[in-house]
């Protein structure tokens, strides 16, 4: 047994200096995770898990990308910190690398540090741009927890949660393109009448007051729905007629997590922005930010950008950032295209197997299993409608928190009537037949 090999004692919580975790509940249990080899984590007992959920979603090169964590050594020696005012070569190279895989003329990129201030830069952006004080987002988005973030996010835990004792401003929602919000015969019937419900948004907020739409191309943590064929052009025509920034937002989509380097990539559409975080860095280290069109970016130069964050661009987390870029250039991007078919007919063979299955959508290592009650179709529990205040179990939840005692991490969709499985870029074929095999024997341990 090496030495990275050995358990690691357990650090024990006191009343006095305890962590506060993040979206945690206060009657579940949290393991303490201390070790990471690709595709797999330990905790403080030596207890092994399958991370299918890349932690949040971010770490997509896995968890010993030892090239990554070289250029961050060597980086942290030559000079650790330079403000986020001044230029740096670590920065400088990343954007320009950052600039070469973007597509059309998104040249331009301003650094943030997490997802949400990503988003909240480049509605910033928009609103000035075009100075127009609205940005429309989707029902069931997400896209950040900070105030501004979360006033664009459809989804509402998340908007009641910050809004309890402020309220937000400045977006406006419309309905996603699912099934379940509307009566469509076909995907493309399905595309065809989502835009022209985002349209009537437009024409009714007014469209001179609406600065940009902000969408993920495949949906993230609210259950990794691609869109039907035809819409996201028909976005782009819409915006182009009433004159309105498209926003993609890539935070969860970016690099290679969708099979591309970016999820938009394969609407064959040109945004005005991209904004990216987790997965530039592989979660390394915090890095986020914005892509922007040339003459946006001329225009941000000209007028100047009189706001700022300490730890914008960091050199570390831009070396990471660039460290990260090769890996997936070099081999990751190949081996999650290899792997996507395997983890989607496996996935599927769960809706085969198991009658409460009824959806598995994704696309590339970006996946979502719902459930619903085969005898009416609905949720089991529908958490967004306060069914779970109300004391009623959610199966669903009980799945996950199955395959985690099994050994295998998957993530909790919003709402929680599904699960997301998004693996490590580095997840072969044998590992995922593990992870999905795990997934089936917790759902028929819930289910029967």
């Amino acid at each position: 047994m090496t030495e990275s090999d050995r358990p690691t004692t357990p650090v024990e919580e006191t009343p006095r200096g305890r962590s506060l975790p993040h979206w945690s509940d206060s009657d579940g249990e949290i393991p303490t995770l201390v070790r990471g080899d690709g595709v797999r984590v330990y905790d403080d007992e030596g207890t092994e898990y399958l991370d299918f959920a890349s932690q949040l979603y971010c770490v997509n090169a896995g968890h010993s990308e030892e090239t990554i964590v070289e250029a961050m050594t060597e980086q942290a020696r030559k000079i650790p910190y330079v403000s986020s005012s001044k230029h740096n070569d670590a920065r400088t190279e990343l954007a320009r690398r950052l600039a070469e895989i973007a597509p059309g003329d998104l040249s331009e990129v301003y650094f943030a540090i997490s997802g949400s201030e990503a988003n909240e830069a480049a509605v910033q952006f928009a609103r000035a741009e075009q100075d127009a004080p609205k940005v429309l987002t989707r029902w069931r988005s997400y896209h950040g927890a900070t105030y501004g973030a979360a006033a664009l996010t459809g989804d509402p835990e998340t908007r009641a949660t910050v809004e309890r004792y402020a309220a937000t401003s400045g977006s406006g929602k419309f309905l996603p393109p699912i099934p379940a919000a509307f009566d469509a015969e076909s995907p493309e019937d399905l595309a065809e009448k989502a835009a022209d419900h985002l349209e009537f948004v437009i024409r009714n907020e007014g469209p001179d007051s609406v600065a940009a739409v902000l969408m993920e191309p495949v949906g993230g943590t609210s259950g990794a729905f691609p869109a039907p064929p035809g819409y996201f052009e028909r976005v782009r025509d819409l915006c182009d007629e009433y004159d309105i920034l498209l926003i993609s937002d890539e935070v969860i989509t970016g690099f290679g997590r969708c099979g591309d380097w970016f999820g938009i990539e394969a609407e064959e559409v040109q945004p005005d922005m991209i904004t990216f975080a987790k997965g530039v860095t592989s979660a390394y280290a915090p890095l986020a930010g914005v892509l922007v069109r040339d003459s946006l970016g001329d225009s941000l130069r000209e007028e100047g950008i009189d706001v700022g964050q300490t730890f914008a661009g960091h050199p570390v987390a831009c070396a990471a950032g660039v460290a990260a870029m090769d890996a997936y250039d070099d081999r990751l991007l190949d081996n999650a295209r290899a792997v996507a078919p395997t983890l989607e007919s496996e996935l599927r063979a769960l809706g085969d197997t198991h009658e409460e299955v009824c959806d598995v959508r994704g696309r590339g290592l970006l996946w979502a299993v719902e459930f619903a009650d085969p005898a009416t179709g609905d949720p089991f529990v529908d958490p967004w409608a306060g069914e779970e205040d109300e004391g009623g179990d959610n199966p669903v939840m009980t799945v996950k928190e199955a395959a985690t005692d099994a050994g295998v991490l998957v993530g909790g969709g919003r709402p929680g009537f599904q699960l997301v499985v998004a693996p490590p870029l580095c997840a072969d074929e044998e590992d995922v037949r593990e992870a999905v095999g795990v997934l089936d024997d917790a759902t028929g341990e819930v289910f029967g």
